[in-house]
């Protein structure tokens, strides 16, 4: 069972307006075949089938663990990809206000000196890279790739093999982390920055786990491996602040009290700087989850624009 709250573990920054392409390659970090639904979803089959539990009592606490933390990840993707869409497309209803206003255009306004022109508020998103960001949905996430594709159950590797499994993981985690350092270099917009330096750090917790999983299973040195890519978190100011302020790459967070052997693995020194690894029973920091701005011109969350509908109205007597 999951216990949810309402909050987000990214404290993202104010947005400095729609970013809809910057979004799109965000889309990689979610609906990817490294993106974080393909890691939830195979650390979540991995621990439902796991067999001989007793015997092999830390590994299954790990995945588990960790398959439990997935859940906020996608929360995390999901809001940052939200939040660059929203305001992307002409709004109307000014009770309303977009956080940065001069970023909206008033439909009722345009309708009223365009002449006999039809009012097409969603006419710009046809420049934008993922149409199916407002037609297919109303300026918000979808489980679905950069491309467009959506995400799909065949990304699931469960052998029941222990050993294969973990390979499998790590193999993921450090594919998601080349993924999420071409997304970072996609894109200069803070909120996106926000969430990818987040995911690296949050990443880079679970590739050192994956790997001191195998060297506790097989005595392989895997840690000698990392980082993969060759590249430190150090490297991105977002992902540094959270590791030199906050230590987030040493700590593993017990999702359940039922997780009682964790540090049988998540013990040590870290490969890359040596500070100690950690267990903590505290949850991690949150903070509000951010409140979407309505958009009524995509009739979220409810009617369409009046303004609009009086327009055709008035038109068709």
């Amino acid at each position: 069972m999951i216990f949810r709250f309402d909050q987000i573990t990214v404290d993202f920054p104010e947005s400095s307006g729609p970013n809809p392409n910057a979004a799109a390659a965000v889309q990689e970090l979610l609906g990817g075949k490294f993106g974080e639904m393909s890691t939830l979803m195979n650390y979540t089959f991995q621990s439902f089938n796991f067999r001989g539990k007793n015997h092999f009592r830390p590994f299954y606490d790990l995945i588990s663990n960790i398959a439990a933390e997935e859940y906020s990840h996608i929360e995390a993707v999901t809001c940052a990809i939200n939040l660059l869409l929203t305001g992307a497309t002409t709004r109307a209803d000014r009770n309303s206000p977009s956080k940065k206003p001069s970023k909206v255009v008033d439909t009722a306004k345009n309708i009223a000196t365009s002449g006999s022109a039809d009012p097409a508020p969603l006419e710009n998103s046809v420049d934008y890279r993922r149409s199916s960001h407002f037609l297919a949905s109303a300026q918000t996430a979808l489980p679905m790739d950069s491309e467009g594709r959506f995400w799909t159950g065949q990304n699931v590797f469960s052998s029941g093999n222990l050993k294969l499994d973990l390979l499998h993981n790590f193999f993921l985690e450090c594919g998601a982390r080349a993924n999420k350092i071409r997304a970072y270099e996609s894109s200069s917009d803070p909120v996106a920055r926000a969430a990818v330096g987040y995911l690296l750090v949050r990443g880079g917790v679970h590739v050192v786990a994956y790997a001191k999983a195998l060297e506790v299973l097989t005595g392989a040195n895997v840690g000698a491996l990392l980082p993969i890519p060759d590249v430190s978190n150090k490297k991105f100011p977002e992902a540094r602040k959270l590791e030199e302020n906050e230590g987030l790459h040493l700590i593993m967070y017990h999702q359940s009290k039922d997780y009682t052997q964790l540090a049988k693995i998540w013990n040590g020194p870290h490969p890359e700087d040596g500070k100690p690894l950690v267990v903590t029973d505290e949850m991690p920091k949150g903070y509000p989850f951010p409140d979407l701005d309505e958009e009524p011109q995509l009739s979220s969350p409810g009617d369409i624009d009046p303004a609009m509908i009086k327009y055709y109205a008035d038109k068709l007597n």
